[in-house]
C-alpha cells in the first residue's frame, strides 16, 4: 500500500494533467451515445446507450464526403512536404557551402511569419489560375517546402554521423543513392514525426479549407463540415458529440499505432546544432 502512496504522490502533477487532457474526450464519448433529451443534463451517465448516433451522422450529413476531402488533403500534403522537405533539410545539414548558414536562417524566420500575412496575395494568385474551390491551393505550396519539417528534418540529420555517407560515397554511391540508401533509412523516426505532424495540422485545418472551399460544400473537409453541422444540430448536442467523436476517432487510433516512432523522432532532434 505504501509503494502504491508513494508512487501516486510521486506522480500526482502528471496524473492531475492526464486527467485533465482525458475527462473532456471522455465527456464527449458518453455526450455521443446519450439520448437527446439527456445530452448536457447533470446526469453524465447516459440512461440508454445510443449507438444509433453515430450512424444517425452519416444520415443527416455528407459525413463521408468530408471524410474522403479530408483523408485525401492530409495525405497529398503529407506526401508533398516529405518530397520537398528530406533534399532541403539535406542539403542544409550536409553540405557547407557560402551562404548555407544565411539560407537556414531564412528558413527559422518563415517559421515566424504568420500565414495571414499572405493570405490576400496568396488567393489572388490562385484565384487567377482558377484553382480556388479546391485543395490545390491548399497542397502545392507544400511542394516547396514547409519550413518546420525542413528545420525539424535538417536538426535530425546533424545527428546521423557523416562516416555512414562517406563509406557509400566511397563504394561508389552518388550522392542521390546516399540520400536514397543509406541517409533516409535512418531517418525514420523523424520523417514519422514530419509525417504525423503534417497529417495532423492538414486533418485538423480550418484555417486553410475555409478560404478556399466555403463555396464549394461539395469540396468540404471534416473541419468546415463539422462545424456547419454544429450550426445546422445546435440543440442536438448528442449528434454535435457523436460527429466530432468520427472526426478525432481516426487521429487518435493512427497516433496510438504511430506514438513509439513520433516519440523518437522528436525527442532524437535537436540534440546537435
Amino acid at each position: 500500500m505504501n509503494a502504491k502512496l508513494h508512487w501516486v504522490a510521486t506522480h500526482c502533477v502528471a496524473i492531475a494533467i492526464a486527467a485533465a487532457f482525458i475527462m473532456p474526450l471522455i465527456f464527449i464519448g458518453l455526450t455521443a451515445v446519450m439520448p437527446d433529451e439527456q445530452a448536457l443534463t447533470p446526469d453524465l451517465w447516459p440512461k440508454s446507450w445510443e449507438w444509433g448516433n453515430l450512424a444517425t451522422v452519416f444520415r443527416t450529413a455528407p459525413l463521408s464526403r468530408w471524410l474522403l476531402n479530408t483523408v485525401i488533403y492530409a495525405v497529398l500534403a503529407t506526401i508533398f512536404t516529405l518530397v520537398s522537405a528530406v533534399p532541403t533539410a539535406y542539403a542544409l545539414a550536409r553540405y557547407k557551402l557560402r551562404g548555407t548558414n544565411i539560407a537556414f536562417l531564412l528558413v527559422v524566420a518563415m517559421m515566424l511569419l504568420p500565414p495571414q500575412v499572405l493570405v490576400v496575395p496568396m488567393y489572388l494568385i490562385w484565384a487567377s489560375l482558377g484553382l480556388t474551390g479546391s485543395i490545390w491551393p491548399l497542397v502545392i505550396p507544400l511542394l516547396l517546402g514547409d519550413a518546420f519539417s525542413i528545420f525539424l528534418l535538417r536538426q535530425f540529420l546533424l545527428t546521423i554521423p557523416e562516416d555512414y555517407a562517406d563509406a557509400a560515397r566511397i563504394d561508389g554511391c552518388g550522392e542521390l543513392r546516399v540520400l536514397l540508401r543509406v541517409v533516409l533509412p535512418m531517418m525514420k523516426p523523424a520523417l514519422a514525426a514530419v509525417g504525423l505532424f503534417t497529417f495532423f495540422y492538414a486533418w485538423n485545418d480550418y484555417y486553410g479549407p475555409l478560404i478556399y472551399l466555403s463555396e464549394m460544400p461539395d469540396q468540404w473537409t471534416l473541419s468546415i463540415g463539422l462545424a456547419s453541422f454544429k450550426s445546422v444540430h445546435s440543440v442536438q448536442w448528442n449528434l454535435t458529440m457523436a460527429a466530432t467523436v468520427i472526426v478525432m476517432a481516426p487521429l487518435i487510433i493512427l497516433f496510438f499505432f504511430a506514438q513509439k516512432a513520433f516519440i523518437e523522432g522528436v525527442t532524437l532532434t535537436g540534440v546537435k546544432g
